[in-house]
């Protein structure tokens, strides 16, 4: 049995559009490919302005996204190893 291991590096961007508006970028790379995966958070008037919470919502939504994106590439990459071989 073979070992495997590896290393993916995520980098996180957070960027304030305006005092209600928080957005992220989640840019994860594996050896073979690169996968981005962004997330908003919306303050709501009435909330208080406290910008580390967006930052958490924004962040979370994007890594959300990033986890839909993963496994949309694993079922594509099953999916290709099973498919039959054409002559």
């Amino acid at each position: 049995m073979s070992e495997h291991a590896a290393q993916w590096t995520a980098r996180i961007f957070i960027e304030e559009q305006d005092e209600r508006v928080t957005r992220a970028r989640v840019q994860l790379r594996t050896r073979d490919t690169e996968i981005v995966a962004t997330g908003t958070a919306r303050r709501n008037p009435r909330d208080p302005d406290v910008p580390e919470i967006g930052d958490e919502l924004a962040v979370a939504r994007a890594f959300s996204e990033l986890s839909h994106k993963l496994l949309d590439a694993a079922v594509a990459d099953l999916e290709a190893f099973r498919a039959p071989a054409t002559p």
